[in-house]
């Protein structure tokens, strides 16, 4: 009878603490790293590796990934494959499977699982967009077909090892990439932050420190560049999920297939030429950047000079404040009930004017077609001899610096 209890006590102790009999930090560093190895998952593997082609993974880490995106995830690696890319093809559009642009914040933040489900049903999404992904024995008859069977062995383990605060654990690695991912990165990653580029899209930088969701918070760099493994792109800004890849890389584990062009400024030619045309468009979006800067520059100038003749309280002033947040932005990023603030801007600063109407003159060398190179030579020439003889210090040194590009 005695030995009864006994059996019985054990496993009355092994249910309610586990096998491990963990203390509460260690339930938390457990489901700390198993969440962060779920994140790295999603971003090296299906996001960058997998949808968009950016690196290549060894056997090793890919399997590896597979596996833990199944008992972590449950998701599908062709389904996410396919729901992304369309995500990438029809963006902030009605047939955009998640924008909130389209459907709104709100449902983004509740709904946004059941979007991606339904979307991730869709066969001819899956047809179309799902090409180039995993295909082998195990793919098809374990993870695809049993693809729910995986997220119940995580709770298995979860609870032998910890007893019943393991159903906890679980709650919270489950809800991980849905909270994460789709609330997050799908949801204010196309609503609200900051850009560093003004890409055809809402995508927006949730945070510089791509840490607590592997570099995915990087959303507008991810959108400008989709093809790059690297997210970050700028001195302040860090890509944990690249950290990783470039270890992986060191150690034969990984190949880096593209990463963010970067426009490098050697000596000015004495005209602009085919290799600056090449050098211009290839990294035209951190050119526009540096152009907005120079156009915020330009306002907040004047605004400094407003306000020390003391005229902060003056129309002028007041206009200029908007312009400072607008201006640089596309016509179509700008809000209808703001433009015609940003019109008596520019009214009221002839420089002001010329700057904008400069930038849509540059813009204009990579969005036109059926042009020949030599042509957008002489385009590009005639735009750097224009702004050079406009008077305007910040078009001359602008123009400087692209006759200095090189690709």
């Amino acid at each position: 009878m005695d030995q009864l209890w006994q059996v019985h006590d054990a496993v009355v102790q092994m249910l309610s603490h586990g096998l491990l009999e963990a203390s509460w930090w260690q339930v938390l560093l457990y489901t700390l790293v198993t969440t962060h190895l779920t994140i790295c998952g999603v971003t090296i593997f299906l996001h960058r590796a997998q949808a968009h082609r950016a690196l290549e993974l060894h056997a090793i880490p890919s399997h590896f990934f597979r596996f833990w995106l199944w008992i972590g995830t449950g998701m599908v690696t062709k389904e996410f494959v396919a729901v992304h890319r369309k995500h990438h093809a029809k963006c902030e559009t009605e047939e955009d499977p998640h924008s909130p642009q389209v459907k709104g914040l709100k449902a983004l933040l509740l709904t946004g699982v059941e979007l991606y489900r339904v979307e991730a049903k869709n066969k001819e999404t899956v047809a179309k967009y799902g090409h180039n992904t995993p295909d082998d024995w195990i793919e098809r008859n374990l993870y695809t077909r049993y693809s729910w069977q995986g997220v119940g062995l995580m709770l298995i383990l979860n609870l032998t090892l910890f007893g019943a605060i393991g159903a906890a654990v679980w709650a919270v690695q489950m809800a991980w990439i849905p909270v994460m991912a789709t609330g997050i990165i799908n949801g204010i990653g196309h609503y609200w932050g900051y850009r560093n580029f003004e890409a055809p899209d809402a995508s927006t930088n949730v945070s510089p420190w791509g840490v607590l969701i592997g570099g995915e918070e990087l959303h507008n760099n991810h959108h400008t560049y989709p093809t790059s493994a690297k997210f970050s792109v700028k001195p302040y800004e860090f890509d944990v999920g690249w950290m990783y890849i470039r270890a992986m890389e060191k150690v034969g584990l990984a190949r880096v297939k593209k990463v963010p062009p970067k426009l490098e400024l050697g000596t000015a030619r004495p005209v602009a030429d085919g290799k600056t045309l090449e050098a211009v468009i290839a990294n035209r979006y951190e050119v526009m950047a540096r152009y907005a800067n120079e156009l915020k520059a330009a306002v907040g100038s004047e605004l400094a000079r407003l306000q020390a003749q003391g005229a902060q309280n003056s129309a002028r002033f007041r206009n200029l404040r908007v312009a400072k947040t607008w201006l640089h932005r596309d016509d179509d990023k700008i809000p209808q009930g703001v433009k015609p603030t940003l019109q008596e801007a520019l009214g009221e600063s002839p420089q002001l004017a010329k700057l904008v109407a400069m930038r849509e003159e540059l813009r204009a060398l990579w969005t036109r077609t059926g042009v020949s190179a030599e042509q957008l030579v002489a385009d590009l020439q005639a735009w750097c001899r224009k702004a050079e003889e406009s008077g305007i210090a910040a078009l001359q040194e602008f123009s400087m610096k692209l006759r200095a590009a090189h690709a």
